[in-house]
């Protein structure tokens, strides 16, 4: 079934005061004087990694006739490793580039076995070849910022030095202090300094961005090669799920283990002894006012365990999905104590996991809403996009919802990751808030 609504946006807060382009401020900003930096510390780092390289690998390959080949190359791996960590943290600290840490390195027991894992380690190969590129890298940003910033800061200073050049004659034997551009054309009266400043004020506006292009290049291939592999970055993400998905189950277990301890279990208890002093009651020939009010005790009792049972069944499983997700949406929204608009699009029934996941995420997300936004209403769309489910909710509150906040979303995302799943939150402060769950299909067959 498909429920339509209105879509709304709120309005952004238009500020007065007025702001001057990045254009023109980029220049005294701290990321552009620590870009510059490394751009000229990158030709050192890329001379010393090159030679590195070429010194290890080819001495390295001179001795393999014999035992030390093997066992330096291995070694010098580890360094060219070791080096790359190093610089991959150096940028993150100072640049805030963020490249995630590689795999560590595992050896294989004994000497031919560390020796082996030396040689097929992939993220050593990977920080030789970026030792290597690094000398082109390093010269390419180094010529840029000296060309950029040693140019612009010359012709925007012109006009203070330029007397003390050296004397260039004209076709007429005079003689002028000052820059000779070509035949005859000197920089030496006030409108040519004048353009010659100005010229000199664009090329230092533009020597951020420059710089920036260039060690963008060195970002893309420090990412590539000192980086996780996808593979790699993969595996470490299916580990994190695995043992978010082992501590959710546990959790779980505990906290099914402790309602029935402290609830269920503490009324079939009462129970069962009421049950016994009544029929010691009726047994003995008692007063049977009494045997029967043992037993209405007895009977309330069993009624309170009953509805604790279902609660905590339908903690683990929600009977009303059983009609179907869609259906289980709708009587979530009914009881929503915001307003909510609910539109579904389900056109393939995904796998009861999936259907929980949802069902729950949706459940979260929505008492989120009620609790923390302060909105007035909300909207819940669900559908199927190309072997996606996809969970949205959005509502007209106040906005600031933060992974990682204390709203129980980091608690969400890490259930939604244990099924590959993905979570986003698009919340400005003053709203509006949308919270997007994608979750695969996995459709089984009914």
């Amino acid at each position: 079934m498909i429920h339509t609504h209105d879509v709304w946006q709120a309005d952004p807060a238009m500020s007065d005061r007025p702001r001057v382009p990045a254009f023109f401020t980029a220049l005294f900003t701290r990321r552009t004087w620590a870009e510059l930096l490394y751009a000229l510390v990158g030709l050192p780092q890329g001379v010393f990694g090159f030679v590195f390289v070429v010194v290890t690998v080819s001495v390295s390959g001179g001795l393999m006739v014999t035992f030390i080949g093997l066992p330096l190359l291995a070694a010098s791996g580890l360094v060219s490793r070791w080096l790359g960590w190093q610089w991959r943290e150096g940028v993150n600290a100072f640049l805030g580039w963020q490249i995630a840490a590689p795999p560590r390195f595992r050896a294989g027991p004994g000497l031919f076995g560390w020796i082996g894992s030396c040689l097929k380690d992939g993220t050593a190969w990977r920080a030789r070849l970026y030792l290597l590129l690094k000398l082109p890298l390093g010269i390419a940003s180094f010529v840029v910022a000296v060309t950029c910033y040693a140019y612009g800061l010359g012709a925007l200073s012109y006009g203070i030095w330029y007397r003390w050049l050296p004397c260039n004659t004209d076709d007429q034997g005079g003689c002028h202090h000052a820059a000779q551009l070509w035949n005859n054309y000197f920089i030496d009266t006030p409108g040519r300094i004048t353009l010659f400043a100005l010229v000199g004020l664009v090329l230092l506006l533009l020597a951020p961005w420059a710089v920036r292009g260039a060690v963008s290049v060195d970002r893309v291939a420090m990412r590539a090669l000192l980086g996780p592999t996808w593979t790699s970055a993969r595996v470490a993400e299916l580990e994190q799920t695995r043992a978010a998905a082992v501590d959710d189950s546990a959790a779980t277990l505990r906290r099914i283990e402790r309602d029935l301890h402290d609830g269920t279990q503490a009324r079939l208890v009462a129970l069962a002894m009421n049950v016994g002093l009544a029929k010691e009651k009726l047994a003995e020939g008692g007063d049977p006012a009494e045997a029967q009010r043992l037993l209405e005790s007895a009977h309330t009792t069993a009624k309170d365990a009953i509805v604790e049972l279902r609660d905590l069944a339908r903690g683990i499983h929600p009977p009303v999905l059983d009609a179907g997700l869609d259906t289980a949406l709708a009587t979530l929204a009914a009881h929503s104590a915001v307003p909510v608009t609910l539109r579904t699009a389900i056109t393939e029934r995904p796998a009861a996991a999936i259907e929980t996941i949802a069902y729950f995420c949706a459940a979260e997300l929505l008492t989120n809403v009620a609790k923390h936004s302060r909105a007035t209403r909300a909207v819940l769309d669900v559908r199927t996009v190309t072997g996606t489910l996809r969970i949205q909710v959005s509502d007209n509150g106040r906005g600031g919802a933060r992974v990682g906040a204390g709203s129980g979303l980091t608690g969400l995302g890490e259930r939604v990751r244990t099924v590959d799943g993905r979570l986003g939150v698009d919340s400005p402060d003053g709203g509006p808030t949308v919270v997007t769950v994608e979750l695969p299909m996995q459709t089984a067959s009914r």
